[in-house]
């Protein structure tokens, strides 16, 4: 089971963003990643300097959101609709994407759903409530 730690996935980010700015070519999940990461030019900045950012926390409570974990979601929510795993996430993704202003806006609310499902599971101490999951997902479409 593959089971990174914060740095590896945060030197994953840094790499692959290095990678695409010195055009050199990217391979598999890089190719997604980077499609994220051009999504969110507010992290560019942060992803140029990974000597700085590599270890730094990012706390709610000072009302910070974590680039890594937000970006770490998108990859997610890519390869559950690329597998339609859970069984019809990528047809309410499709729903979701005709609906909204954008499909990044669809992405954000199955990553919104997908936030609430991870945070339960680890407050509870338990695995992932797929059912909740889907159900916050039909909500969406609503």
């Amino acid at each position: 089971m593959f089971n990174p730690s914060r740095a590896d996935v945060r030197r994953f980010f840094f790499e692959t963003w290095a990678k695409y700015r010195s055009q050199a070519p990217l391979e598999g999940l890089e190719r997604i990643a980077i499609e994220i990461i051009l999504l969110h030019p507010e992290h560019h900045a942060l992803l140029d300097d990974a000597q700085r950012n590599l270890d730094r926390d990012f706390s709610p409570e000072d009302g910070a959101v974590n680039p890594f974990l937000h970006m770490s979601l998108h990859l997610a929510i890519a390869e559950q609709v690329s597998i339609d795993q859970p069984r019809g996430i990528g047809a309410a993704y499709r729903e979701l994407a005709g609906r909204a202003a954008s499909e990044h806006d669809a992405l954000h609310a199955l990553l919104e759903c997908l936030g609430e499902t991870v945070w339960r599971a680890q407050r509870d101490r338990a695995a992932p409530d797929e059912a909740a999951y889907l159900e916050c997902i039909r909500r969406q479409l609503k």
